[in-house]
């Protein structure tokens, strides 16, 4: 007679690689996860520290750079004086 071995302690020998590859991926994920993390925080301190860098340099530029005059108006130059006329919005002229 032969006798039959109970399938609860028995294991299979492709079941092992499928659940222990299976095991790996599930436990390495939070580690895949934090790395993803901590990439975007490289990349996004990187590009912080580069605007930081490009906007101390053109504050620079602007600073050191020579001072235009500011370009003078035409009636400025006549040597009239500009006067300006405030009309009220409740007296109406016919001509304006």
């Amino acid at each position: 007679m032969t006798t039959v071995a109970p399938l609860g302690g028995a294991a299979f020998p492709g079941n092992e690689t499928a659940m222990s590859t299976e095991d790996f991926l599930y436990k390495s994920s939070g580690a895949i996860v934090a790395a993803i993390v901590v990439g975007v925080i490289i990349i996004f301190t990187v590009v912080l520290i580069l605007l930081k860098m490009y906007n101390r340099k053109m504050r620079m530029r602007r600073e050191l750079e020579p001072k235009t005059p500011k370009p003078t108006s035409p009636a400025s130059s006549s040597g009239q004086p500009t006067t300006v006329t405030f009309i009220p919005v409740d007296i109406h002229m016919e001509n304006r």
